[in-house]
């Protein structure tokens, strides 16, 4: 792990998502870059320069006097002791928060995003919002949601939810990188449901196999009945007082997205804990 990108508004969740990632960032010796986007759906835009393109000139002086402001914010953050002994940077830019994280991901080689979710209201907060879904469904990295404060080191056990399919090499190397980082137990599970219904000799079996194939470590095998997978995976954290969830999550858009859903997205939403999320398709 080389890179992590924390995108904030300032909020209190976006600060819980900064502290989290700067420790994580101290843990694994990697880069920490924070991001604030000034939305703007003109597409106006800010050169590295410090050129503002806008069209109305009372805005581009509005979007400089915030720039400024934004600046300022981010030196009292940096100057902060959580981050001593970090490598910080921080980028400011005006346009679509999701696109920006996404070229990001893409030409800076960021390999994990942290991010704050105001959760049970809907996700309603710019990237504490339906931005932050977005990332979650179409991000080519790792992602780590978070909307309560959470220490890294107290991060000891981890509830892998599973359908234990073919495909998820990137996945499963990613989520023991963090295992390692963290000197994490990882507790597979897998949730059974009316609907997708196996009998527990046969899902033992293929644990078994899937333990095999990647060679985990410090792992335990469970299974877990319950009506919904959702459900299900939030009871198993709860009971098993887990301290993260981590999980794949597809990128289906439109009418698929739609119909099928997104169990990642709704654990992102309604879980107390961590989560850490991969896509996988």
């Amino acid at each position: 792990m080389k890179k992590i990108l924390v995108p904030t508004d300032f909020s209190d969740q976006a600060t819980n998502a900064l502290n989290f990632g700067a420790e994580l960032a101290k843990m694994s010796g990697a880069e920490l870059i924070l991001l604030h986007v000034i939305e703007h759906p003109a597409g106006s835009s800010f050169s590295a320069s410090g050129e503002v393109h806008a069209a109305d000139p009372t805005e581009h002086v509005f979007i400089l006097k915030l720039i400024e402001k934004i600046e300022k914010d981010f030196d009292s953050i940096k100057s902060q002791s959580v981050f001593d002994q970090i490598k910080v940077s921080s980028l400011i830019n005006v346009g679509s928060p999701f696109n920006t994280v996404s070229d990001l991901i893409n030409t800076d080689d960021i390999d994990l995003i942290v991010m704050g979710t105001k959760g049970a209201t809907g996700l309603q907060e710019v990237l504490v919002g339906s931005n932050a879904e977005k990332v979650v469904r179409h991000a080519g990295c790792a992602v780590i949601t978070l909307k309560n404060e959470a220490q890294t080191g107290a991060i000891k056990n981890i509830a892998f939810a599973t359908n234990l399919s073919d495909g998820q090499e990137s996945m499963i190397y990613n989520l023991m990188e963090l295992q390692k980082i963290l000197g994490a137990t990882i507790h597979l599970v897998k949730i059974n449901t009316p609907n997708n219904f196996q009998r527990d000799k046969h899902t033992r079996a293929q644990m078994q196999g899937f333990v095999k194939k990647y060679n985990l470590e410090n792992y335990t095998l469970n299974i877990y009945n319950d009506a919904e997978e959702e459900d299900g995976i939030i009871c198993f954290a709860e009971e098993k007082k887990v301290d993260m969830i981590a999980m794949a999550t597809h990128g289906r858009t439109g009418i698929m997205h739609l119909l099928a859903g997104s169990i990642a997205e709704d654990i992102v939403n309604h879980s107390k804990r961590p989560v850490w999320t991969f896509k996988t398709g």
